[in-house]
């Protein structure tokens, strides 16, 4: 029997190579769902505060990737903490109520975006977002450890790094933490069939990139993740080709300028 899966913002530019990926890969029964629905990918509608919607969606569910995001510098009480953070905690208790065994958070680089690019940074040192919209990942990466603690599911974060929708990195910070879509598939499978008894997992998402801000290779023991594509030889090629590509360093991982 094929595992069932749920992936929220599923019209996303992330969310939608995963859920045509998985679609394509023919391993998984899988379930796509956006504020919007598109009939013409067989994707449904679902707002994420629609606590009923939530329930019915998820019945039957082995897995959700949760990718649906609201993203506003503007508004953060009356939007991002109303639209992700509760919204993220009403799908936590549909998942747990209908039996979800595990829920895969699209969460991002922003977490620790105010560490140093020189400093080594490890999934478990302290949060240090720098942004709303970072904060508001670690929010999420928090519920999912409680939950996570409590016993009532397996909860898993990936700390996407660059995803543009062209599929290549246009900078230089972007060749640090870029993550192509191939890989971004790959590693949510690995996430998906992690074993059952990985209750939670923090972890960073990017490519096999050369001078990467993060330590990946322990990755394949621990979940089978073998990168494929490299964002610092993308670089090389484009400049090569004369393209011009952005100098945007800046002193933190996040890329904040002082």
């Amino acid at each position: 029997m094929k595992r069932k899966l749920l992936i929220t913002g599923a019209s996303g530019v992330i969310g939608n190579t995963v859920y045509q990926g998985l679609k394509q890969d023919g391993r998984y029964d899988v379930t796509g769902a956006d504020i919007v629905a598109a009939e013409s990918q067989g994707i449904v509608q679902l707002d994420i505060a629609d606590e009923a919607r939530l329930k019915k969606l998820t019945q039957g569910i082995d897995t959700v990737l949760h990718f649906a995001w609201m993203k506003d510098e503007d508004d953060f009480l009356g939007k991002v903490l109303q639209g992700n953070v509760a919204g993220a905690y009403k799908l936590f208790e549909a998942a747990v109520q209908s039996g979800v065994k595990r829920i895969i958070f699209a969460s991002s680089n922003h977490a620790t975006g105010f560490y140093k690019t020189d400093e080594q940074v490890e999934p478990s040192d302290p949060y240090r977002p720098d942004s709303f919209y970072g904060l508001s990942k670690c929010y999420i990466e928090l519920l999912g450890r409680l939950y996570a603690d409590q016993g009532k599911i397996s909860s898993i974060n990936i700390r996407i790094g660059n995803f543009p929708e062209d599929d290549r990195p246009h900078s230089e910070r972007a060749g640090h933490i870029w993550i192509s879509g191939r890989d971004m598939l790959q590693l949510a499978i690995c996430c998906i069939e992690a074993d059952e008894g990985m209750k939670y997992l923090n972890l960073y998402g990017t490519s096999a990139n050369k001078d990467n801000y993060y330590d990946i290779a322990y990755l394949e023991q621990l979940i089978g993740y073998k990168p494929q594509d490299d964002g610092a030889e993308l670089l090389e090629q484009a400049k090569a080709a004369g393209r011009r590509i952005r100098r945007d360093e800046t002193a933190y991982q996040g890329g904040q300028k002082t």
